[in-house]
């Protein structure tokens, strides 16, 4: 489970998982005084970590020396909804056959599918 709280100042929000914390707040644009990560930045960061951490754990299995993983993640703001632009950069020298997997293994990270598949969301008071 996370929590979030926000106190009456403009935006800054504590996140809590497990034993790590970390702050959440608007940009100077938009109100907030830029003392951490905006939601949307968030939640980019979610989806580029993820896919980070599952090529490193499927190169290790494969024995692929994929070198350093960098992954981008923009979101843009589309008329029906929002896309997700990732860039992947691996500096180790692969074939175009891992290549082509990485990327497969790449649309399968667990954020992946999530933001990818159906989402509903319950709220309550």
């Amino acid at each position: 489970m996370i929590k979030a709280t926000i106190g009456e100042q403009h935006y800054p929000t504590t996140i809590y998982a497990r034993n790590h914390v970390l702050t959440a707040d608007e940009p100077l644009q938009n109100g907030g005084g830029d003392r951490g990560f905006a939601p949307q930045e968030l939640l980019a960061a979610s989806l580029a970590s993820c896919t980070c951490i599952t090529l490193r754990m499927y190169s290790e299995r494969k024995k692929w020396n994929v070198g350093i993983i960098e992954v981008n993640v923009d979101i843009e703001k589309e008329t029906n909804g929002v896309r997700f632009n990732r860039k992947i950069l691996l500096t180790g020298i692969l074939n175009e056959e891992q290549k082509a997997k990485l990327l497969d293994i790449a649309n399968h990270c667990p954020v992946h599918k999530i933001l990818s598949g159906a989402i509903s969301i319950n709220t309550y008071i």
